[in-house]
């Protein structure tokens, strides 16, 4: 048996230390001595709103560092809200924390930087310590913010990051699926304790239904037996149901905690929303009987950028501790899910897709030529999916 958090890997990844140990240059990495310097990207070299977007041919062409990382051919490349708020300078400080731990590098050395957190493509090179991926595979993958995103010809990520692409699936559809697939899987299963075997008898609710985590949160549930309730605006009800909800809620049809209300007690609540949310949702969760509330709004990367790394970890340690044992004391368990990268969870997600139980909801698709007006578009919110940019043609 295994514990109900833990995936089974279908691959050997590697150990931390190896993943992470720097390679002396005299140290071959790659398994091809092919060489380019540069490739088309959408850049920025500034924090700001959408004019600071820049088309360039001369991008730096990323190249292995570490011997378990593989360069992907962009073919499709999918945006999600953190996109336009990392465009913003949202996680600034947190995320050059991660980039440059030892603080080497001068302020704003993270630009030109490529955004983009969805990724479909073809392996052009693997590092020599890829045991389970070879060129011309077929992949995608959710990039870590840190990293340089999918809005450019070619990226590197780890192979720890990245699955064999769906079958049945083209690459815009796949670029779909990525970060909203491990942004759920993290809060759902790794944080709110979910899986399979143990979803027949739950009753979820996931608040904020009808965007790119709130449809895949439905289809994985679902699949998994669960009854499913979401709120959504009216005109996106028939939306939601048609991804398989059980009931939906019209948040624009007076207060929403009042309909909850009237309904039988969650076993879970997933929230996407945020604001006063919290002053109400933990009380419709079925008390001493391990019901969690997890929110995916939360304020870590507001108090880093506010308070600079270390307060602002210190800030939100004591902000989530405290709610936690106020609500502990109520007989319910509060907890912040995070975006977490995962190659074994995508694999997951890749069965699912491949049996016809999660399909990838695409609401528009831009050409490569078109990012700004993509950027523009997920400004609007409102979602009814994602929205994906091609980056090459080609592909399946």
């Amino acid at each position: 048996m295994t514990p109900a958090n833990t995936l089974v890997p279908r691959r050997l990844l590697l150990p931390f230390g190896k993943a992470c140990a720097r390679v002396p240059p005299s140290r071959r990495v790659r398994t091809s001595s092919r060489c380019l310097d540069v490739m088309p990207a959408w850049v920025i070299d500034k924090y700001g709103s959408n004019d600071v977007l820049r088309f360039t041919r001369n991008a730096s062409f990323p190249s292995i560092t570490y011997p378990n990382e593989v360069v992907v051919k962009v073919f499709a490349a999918g945006l999600n809200p953190l996109d336009v708020s990392m465009r913003g300078g949202y996680g600034a400080a947190t995320l050059s924390m991660k980039r440059d731990p030892l603080s080497i590098t001068v302020s704003g050395g993270e630009f030109p930087l490529i955004l983009g957190r969805d990724v479909s493509g073809v392996i052009m090179e693997c590092g020599l310590e890829v045991k389970y991926f070879q060129e011309r595979d077929e992949v995608w993958a959710a990039i870590p913010p840190w990293k340089q995103g999918s809005l450019a010809e070619f990226v590197v990520l780890s192979a720890n990051e990245i699955s064999w692409k769906p079958k049945s699936l083209s690459h815009t559809e796949a670029a779909a699926i990525p970060y909203v697939a491990t942004t759920a899987w993290s809060a759902l299963v790794n944080t709110g304790g979910l899986r399979k075997e143990n979803c027949g008898n739950k009753r979820i609710l996931i608040l904020g239904g009808s965007g790119g985590v709130g449809t895949f949160a439905i289809q994985l549930l679902k699949a998994w037996g669960a009854h499913v309730t979401v709120t959504c605006s009216q005109n996106a009800e028939q939306f939601v149901r048609g991804l398989g909800a059980d009931h939906a809620v019209d948040y624009t049809d007076g207060p929403v905690e009042v309909s909850l209300s009237a309904l039988e007690k969650f076993d879970l609540i997933l929230d996407n929303v945020g604001g006063d949310t919290e002053r109400w949702a933990l009380g419709l969760l079925k008390p001493w009987s391990g019901s969690k509330y997890v929110t995916l709004v939360t304020p870590f990367m507001q108090n880093t950028d506010r308070l600079g790394v270390a307060d602002g970890m210190m800030q939100t340690a004591a902000t989530v501790a405290s709610k936690a044992l106020k609500h502990l004391l109520k007989g319910v368990h509060y907890r912040w899910g995070f975006f977490a990268p995962s190659g074994p969870a995508l694999d997951e997600v890749r069965d699912l897709v491949e049996k016809g139980q999660i399909r990838a909801v695409v609401e528009e698709t831009f050409s490569f030529s078109q990012v700004p007006q993509a950027f523009e578009k997920l400004e609007k919110g409102h979602a009814r999916g994602k929205t994906v940019v091609q980056v090459s043609t080609g592909g399946s």
